[in-house]
């Protein structure tokens, strides 16, 4: 990591502990909770987690032992008002890192990419007021919407993504809640030197039913460079279930537009996403369609602030949509096993927009086992092979790891 990253990360941690302790010898009469005591009140937490990571493909491999290290530190509330610091880590344990991660310009073009950069950065720091159904965070913090497909943490790599910006969350009622959240930096999971800034605008507003949850948002984003541009999102989800004897019936189901505009171009395109399943009570089954689409082949519907690993595949192939769309057909096995968690799953690709050169977009198995310990220990292990077609190459991917939080 370079002297400056290094520089910023300290400037930023010295900025956050001002405003934690700058007035930390303030106190109030009454028996009131002084400042002093609500940073003595506040809570420590470390995490950690070890990951080897394998890629086998056509042209080039790739493997890396990581370890990430999270340090956070919450104080008490003091008036309403309360602040959160958190140091992310991520250290090659052995050998030199035999991977490329594209955006940092490691070890470019050499082997298969595992976008696990060895860095250390300032994850979070943000102030936190919160009175009755308000919830207002200022400063780098994590944000999610929804199942993350269009906001999302990307919490499985090491350095997980996260914000600069505020945001504000009110829960009007027990049924409606609203959200809303201005991003200026985009926080990527490629180490300080790929963040974006960005001038971002996320709505989105649910209300919950006895037979499902609704959803309308609109996702405004703009990144800050010299070229005009913006991608606007709106849509609408609603997912529930019901049960009947001892089966549980799951549904879903999500439609949204997309219009992305530059200098240049000026595409749209249109999502669509359809599930059912049903919960037994050994394993749970469920059948899924997605459809990201395309405008006549020249532009493919885009979620660039989704947990995008979370999508179409483990294996991390079509974490840019294919100009020609892209449909995802895909089917879920999981239950419980010997005290843990394990899923099965298959995807059928194919293009939205047929071509003389592209329709079948290959296939896809995912396999993962999980199991939780009691002290906040965890283990796990997942594979995920993908058969490409139309010039896709094929790739195998295995994770091992461990973690412990306290």
């Amino acid at each position: 990591m370079n002297t400056d990253a290094i520089q910023n990360n300290k400037t930023e941690l010295a900025i956050m502990m001002g405003i934690l302790f700058g007035a930390g010898s303030i106190s109030h009469a009454h028996g009131e909770q002084s400042i002093t005591q609500a940073l003595k009140k506040g809570t420590a937490e470390i995490d950690l987690r070890l990951r080897y990571e394998n890629v086998e493909q056509d042209t080039n491999d790739a493997n890396a032992l990581t370890l990430r290290t999270l340090l956070g530190y919450t104080t008490s509330s003091y008036k309403g008002f309360s602040a959160k610091v958190e140091v992310e880590d991520t250290r090659i344990v052995l050998g030199e890192g035999d991977y490329t991660v594209g955006p940092s310009g490691y070890n470019v073009g050499q082997y298969s990419v595992i976008a696990d950069p060895e860095h250390t950065e300032l994850d979070q720091g943000y102030v936190q007021y919160q009175s009755g159904g308000l919830i207002a965070k200022f400063g780098r913090q994590v944000i999610t919407m929804d199942n993350h497909r269009f906001v999302g943490h990307v919490g499985w790599r090491q350095d997980r993504q996260t914000f600069d910006g505020v945001s504000v969350t009110y829960a009007a009622s027990k049924a409606l809640n609203l959200n809303y959240a201005y991003l200026s930096q985009r926080n990527r999971i490629f180490a300080q030197d790929a963040d974006l800034d960005s001038q971002d605008h996320l709505i989105n507003l649910s209300y919950h039913t006895s037979f499902g949850t609704f959803v309308g948002y609109s996702y405004l984003l703009e990144v800050d460079n010299e070229t005009d541009n913006a991608l606007d999102t709106f849509g609408a989800s609603f997912n529930g279930s019901a049960t009947f004897a001892k089966s549980t019936v799951l549904y879903g189901a999500e439609f949204a537009t997309q219009s992305s505009e530059t200098d240049t171009s000026d595409f749209d395109a249109d999502y669509l996403m359809l599930e059912a399943g049903v919960k037994l009570s050994a394993v749970t089954i469920k059948l899924g369609y997605e459809s990201l689409g395309s405008d006549n082949g020249q532009y493919g519907f885009a979620t660039p602030l989704a947990t995008l690993h979370k999508f179409n595949g483990w294996a991390d192939v079509f974490l840019n949509t294919p100009a020609q769309g892209l449909v995802d057909v895909n089917v879920t096995v999981s239950g419980k096993l010997a005290g843990g968690g394990w899923s099965v799953v298959y995807h059928d690709f194919s293009a939205d927009e047929d071509s003389s050169t592209v329709d079948d977009l290959g296939n896809e198995i995912d396999l993962s086992y999980v199991r939780k310990f009691a002290g906040g220990y965890a283990t796990g292990i997942k594979y995920a092979t993908y058969s490409g077609d139309s010039g896709i190459q094929d790739t195998d991917k295995l994770w091992l790891w461990g973690s412990a939080s306290f």
